[in-house]
C-alpha cells in the first residue's frame, strides 16, 4: 500500500445511470466510503436504434459529470478513474463524449476509459465478491451485472475464470421490444426469445453447472430485490447480501413486468429513472435465473450492492 493515494474516486457511467464513489483507502487497502451518488441520465437513450449518443442525453450526462468533478475537488480526491460502459462502446460519437469528460475534470487530468465488456465484467466481479467470501457464501459464483445496455456474466470464486458480455439490458430490451404500457404478451415473448438467444451464446463461454451462488448486481436487480423483500423505501443495507428464494425473485420480476408505469412509480423504493425500464430489467433477470438454476438447481440467489463502481475504485487503492 505504500505510495497509494489516500482518497480516491471511481465513476461508473453506464447506459442508464452515472455513479460516483469517493472513498478513503485504509491501511489494509480497503475502502471507507465518503460519498456515494447515483443519478439516472439515460446516456444510452435511443442508441440501440441510432448508433449515436443523442445531444440531450450527452448534455445531461456531461452536466452530471461536471457536478461529480466539483465534488472530487471539494473532497480533495487525489486519483480518479472514470469508466464508461455499454452506451459509450456502441456510439459512433463516443469521442465527443470522452472529450467532454476530460474538459469537465480539467485540472484533475482524468482520461475516461471506454472499456470492453470483458473488462467491465472483471471489475464487477472484483467489486462484488469480497463481501461474499467474507460472508461465507459458497462459490463458485456466477456474477450477473445487469445494466441498461449490456449484461455481464462472470464465473469464479477467488478470481475470474470465465466471462461474457451480452448486448441485452433494461434500456435496450425496453426500447427494442416493450413499447406498450404495460407490455403485451407478444412483446414480452419477443423480448424473452431475444434474451434466451443471447444466453445460448453466453453459456458456451461461461459454464453454468455446479454454481454455488448466482449473484445479482446493479440497479435493476437491487430494485427487484427491494420488491421481493416488500420494502416500502429503498434500503441498500437490507438488499446487500440478501439471500431470497428464487421463486420469490421470479414472482417479483413477473409483478414488475406486468405493472403499468403509473403503478411502478407508486412503489416507495422505485427510483423515478427506472420506472419505464424496470420491466425490461426484470425480464432479463428472470431469464438469467431460469437458465442458471436449470443447470445448478441448488444455487443460492444473492444480491450485492457492491459492483463495478467498487471494483473501479478498488483498482485505485491497489496502485
Amino acid at each position: 500500500m505504500s505510495g497509494a493515494p489516500s482518497r480516491v474516486a471511481g465513476i461508473d457511467c453506464g447506459t442508464n445511470s452515472i455513479r460516483l464513489l469517493i472513498a478513503d483507502v485504509d491501511a489494509g487497502g480497503a475502502l471507507v466510503d465518503r460519498v456515494r451518488r447515483m443519478e439516472v441520465v439515460r446516456l444510452g437513450q435511443g442508441i440501440d436504434r441510432t448508433g449515436v449518443i443523442a445531444p440531450d442525453a450527452m448534455e445531461r450526462t456531461l452536466a452530471m459529470t461536471r457536478e461529480y468533478a466539483a465534488l472530487c475537488r471539494e473532497h480533495g480526491v487525489t486519483a480518479v478513474r472514470f469508466v464508461a460502459t455499454s452506451a459509450s462502446r456502441d456510439a459512433r460519437n463516443a469521442g465527443e463524449f470522452v472529450a467532454g469528460v476530460r474538459a469537465a475534470f480539467g485540472d484533475l487530468d482524468v482520461v475516461p476509459e471506454v472499456v470492453e465488456g470483458i473488462v467491465e465484467a472483471e471489475l464487477s466481479f472484483t467489486g462484488a465478491t469480497g463481501d461474499l467470501r467474507a460472508a461465507a457464501v459458497p462459490g463458485p459464483y456466477v456474477v450477473v451485472d445487469l445494466g441498461g445496455g449490456s449484461t455481464e456474466l462472470v464465473r469464479g470464486t477467488a478470481h475470474v475464470e470465465a466471462a461474457y458480455s451480452m448486448d441485452i439490458g433494461s434500456v435496450r430490451m425496453t426500447e427494442r421490444h416493450l413499447p406498450d404500457d404495460p407490455p403485451t404478451a407478444e412483446q414480452v415473448e419477443a423480448a424473452r426469445a431475444d434474451v434466451r438467444a443471447a444466453l445460448d451464446v453466453a453459456e458456451r463461454e461461461v459454464p453454468l453447472d455446479g454454481v454455488g451462488a448466482v449473484v445479482g448486481l446493479a440497479g435493476s436487480i437491487t430494485t427487484i430485490t427491494a420488491h421481493a423483500l416488500g420494502l416500502t423505501g429503498y434500503d441498500p443495507e437490507a438488499s446487500h447480501l440478501a439471500r431470497i428464494p428464487a421463486d420469490v425473485h421470479r414472482e417479483a420480476c413477473r409483478s414488475l413486468l406486468a405493472m403499468s408505469r403509473e403503478q411502478r412509480a407508486g412503489l416507495g423504493f422505485m427510483h423515478p429513472g427506472r420506472v419505464d425500464v424496470i420491466g425490461g430489467g426484470a425480464l432479463v433477470w428472470l431469464e438469467v435465473l431460469d437458465r442458471v438454476l436449470a443447470r445448478s438447481p441448488e444455487s443460492a440467489v444473492v444480491t450485492s450492492e457492491h459492483d463495478i463502481l467498487d471494483g473501479v475504485t478498488l483498482s485505485l487503492a491497489s496502485t
